[in-house]
């Protein structure tokens, strides 16, 4: 009665995974891109620094106003008058051209903030994706577990009905059988619990949505190089890309500053007319009018106050560029180092897995000839599960250590649109 209780728990769990929809990462990535609130939100603040990126709104084009008026003196005389206005700001010692650049480097760098947030998802979604594939793989080791002890259980029931096996024999198989069925029952929450957190990951409302991995396998890119990864970090890292705009944009500061320094040239023309209206007569004036001013900005305590600030801007712009260079140095070292370290691990968890599975297949084979007790085949089959997990985690650990690689290169993006990943 017990084995067929825990039979039906297992049995309206498991339909689940069948009925579940099978996914790529590349099909999670493609969800989750087009629907992720957070690379929406960084997208929009892109789109808002490409709207400002223009010479428009750096000041370099002129403006245009038109304005009316009315007038009265006394109760029999009006007037009414209009006029429109053009100011254009020639030049305003390089000003303009450097509130454009500073424009453009804002812009850039929304762009790579907007490269930098994708790659941080892309990341986070291939973790989960092949978190999910690991839950996967340990409920069929699990199950597999369960086939064996539901075997030694039938064997051991069938001989002690034949007077061969003890009471004992039969309870401990079928102590072991329960155990086995409790452990695939608590893996098939761990697996629910993945598929949570990738739906929630892609943005999907419904939470509890099937989903099943792919593949059967984590597959692992054992042929990284160290000097290529290093050289494709120096050269398209976000983070550095956005250091080196942050120092770009310092020195757009600063010589906006400097700018203050030099003369300035604005024009203005304008043409206006005017109605004064008597009670005799309606006069019509019209003034057109062009105008330039020519200026200089006297230089004060505060402006020299402010270029000192901005090239100390720089300069701390500049340190902060090599204090992250060596930063990433130094976390690509260690990223290298687990990467290598795994997987040599995984190689020997391989080696140790083959070894656990001839010992089972001899176990079991010895136990079905009565030559072997059932402590021992429970033993074998320990060890073999054992195996198996040590494997599995190794592959995940390597993985999860070849996606950081990949990102801190600049090359996830890449290795994600070419199905590498």
């Amino acid at each position: 009665m017990k084995r067929f209780s825990i039979l039906l728990m297992l049995s309206a769990v498991l339909p689940s995974l069948s009925q579940a929809q099978t996914m790529t990462l590349a099909d999670c990535m493609s969800e989750g891109l087009e629907n992720s609130y957070k690379i929406k939100l960084v997208r929009a603040s892109e789109e808002k620094a490409a709207n400002n990126d223009s010479w428009s709104n750096a000041g370099a084009l002129p403006t245009l106003s038109l304005t009316g008026t009315y007038s009265t003196t006394d109760l029999e005389t009006h007037s009414l008058g209009a006029q429109a206005r053009a100011d254009w700001t020639v030049f305003d010692g390089l000003g303009i051209q450097a509130t454009r650049g500073r424009l453009e480097e804002l812009h850039r760098q929304g762009s790579i903030q907007t490269r930098i947030t994708i790659e941080d998802y892309v990341a986070s979604l291939s973790q989960e994706y092949y978190d999910l594939l690991r839950q996967t793989i340990k409920l069929r080791n699990l199950e597999h577990g369960l086939d064996i002890s539901r075997e030694r259980l039938r064997v051991a029931s069938e001989r002690y009905d034949m007077g061969g096996n003890s009471r004992l024999e039969v309870q401990q198989a079928r102590v072991y059988f329960n155990s086995d069925s409790a452990s695939c029952l608590k893996q098939q929450e761990a697996l629910l619990s993945a598929r949570i957190v990738l739906n929630r990951l892609m943005s999907n409302q419904d939470f509890m949505r099937g989903i099943n991995a792919a593949e059967s396998e984590i597959s692992i890119n054992e042929n990284l190089d160290y000097d290529s990864l290093l050289a494709d970090m120096l050269e398209v890292n976000a983070s550095i890309l956005k250091a080196e705009s942050s120092l770009n944009l310092a020195e757009k500061d600063r010589r906006l500053v400097q700018s203050r320094n030099y003369p300035y040239l604005k024009l203005n023309a304008s043409y206006g007319v005017t109605d004064r209206i008597e009670p005799d007569r309606t006069v019509t004036d019209w003034t057109p009018s062009l105008g330039a001013t020519v200026g200089l900005n006297l230089i004060t305590g505060k402006q020299r106050t402010q270029e000192r600030n901005a090239r100390l801007d720089v300069l701390s712009a500049e340190i902060e560029c090599s204090q992250l260079e060596l930063e990433l140095r130094s976390k690509l070292g260690e990223l290298w180092q687990s990467y290598q370290s795994n997987l040599k691990l995984t190689e020997l968890q391989r080696f140790n897995l083959e070894t656990a599975r001839e010992t089972m297949e001899m176990a079991q084979e010895r136990y079905m000839l009565g030559d072997l007790s059932g402590l021992e085949m429970r033993e074998a089959q320990n060890s073999y599960l054992s195996a198996e997990e040590s494997l599995l985690q190794a592959l995940y650990n390597t993985k999860i250590s070849e996606i950081s690689l990949l990102q801190i290169s600049g090359r996830l993006l890449d290795y994600a649109e070419s199905g590498s990943l």
